[in-house]
């Protein structure tokens, strides 16, 4: 059985009273998330639904010609497969792991009558599922607007909230595909960053150097994505675009 410690890494599940927690726990399952994997496919049937610890995964929109692009990161904040309780069977996204770690699986059916209790549980699942709508029609927004720098940035920035560091281990093919731009374009945007001394890039490895440079590099859309997670997800913070600007999820 997962232990209560690990359960509350993810932050959705730490919103969980005791009691709750108490009866999801003997039906969380720890499974291991290596850099690249597929954990669901557009189209498929989510048997499970996906808590990230230390993993973060991409949803990504997937073309009938093979070409894709990330509508959303979901990382220990979140929850993978909210079409599940939104009413569907299938999701329209494909689910792969950006940063290698770990994941809480639960069983779709366990959840759903979780959900249909019609308490906190359903209460706290749509506010995170009407954060997650406004990070995917932000992230659209800023793809058609905005510099690949700035997406770049905005990419960085919400990827670093997930993760408890500064480094990412990630392939610029992999930045591409998640961007749904040229190789190139991600190796020129990277060297820009790299020298104003905001990263160093080497060998798939980004590590961040001045992430208040970033905040001050990047477009509005990242700030619009973290408030509305604060407003909605952080009890008492407020929803002013002055407390995006601290670290991790702290309001």
């Amino acid at each position: 059985m997962v232990s209560t410690e690990l359960a509350r890494q993810n932050e959705l599940l730490a919103a969980l009273s005791e009691e709750e927690l108490s009866r999801w726990l003997p039906n969380l399952e720890a499974v291991q998330a290596p850099l690249g994997q597929v954990i669901y496919e557009s189209g498929g049937h989510l048997s499970h639904v996906y808590f990230p610890t230390t993993s973060i995964v991409s949803l990504l929109y997937v073309l009938e010609d093979g070409g894709s692009a990330e509508i959303s990161v979901v990382g220990y904040e979140g929850v993978l497969g909210v079409s599940l309780f939104m009413g569907g069977q299938t999701t329209p996204s494909r689910g792969v792991v950006q940063s290698a770690g770990e994941l809480l699986r639960l069983r779709s059916d366990f959840m759903l009558a979780e959900f249909n209790r019609a308490g906190n549980v359903m209460h706290l699942l749509l506010r995170y599922t009407q954060a997650l709508l406004t990070q995917m029609s932000q992230t659209a927004v800023c793809n058609r607007h905005h510099s690949l720098d700035q997406q770049l940035c905005r990419w960085l920035l919400l990827s670093l909230d997930r993760l408890h560091g500064n480094d990412l281990v990630m392939t610029q093919d992999l930045i591409a595909n998640m961007l749904g731009v040229r190789r190139e374009g991600v190796t020129q945007a990277a060297g820009n960053l790299q020298d104003a001394g905001l990263i160093s890039y080497r060998r798939g490895h980004i590590r961040v150097l001045d992430r208040a440079g970033l905040e001050q590099r990047t477009c509005e859309c990242y700030a619009v994505v973290k408030a509305e997670y604060v407003r909605l997800l952080k009890p008492g913070s407020g929803n002013s675009v002055q407390q995006v600007s601290a670290p991790r999820w702290s309001a």
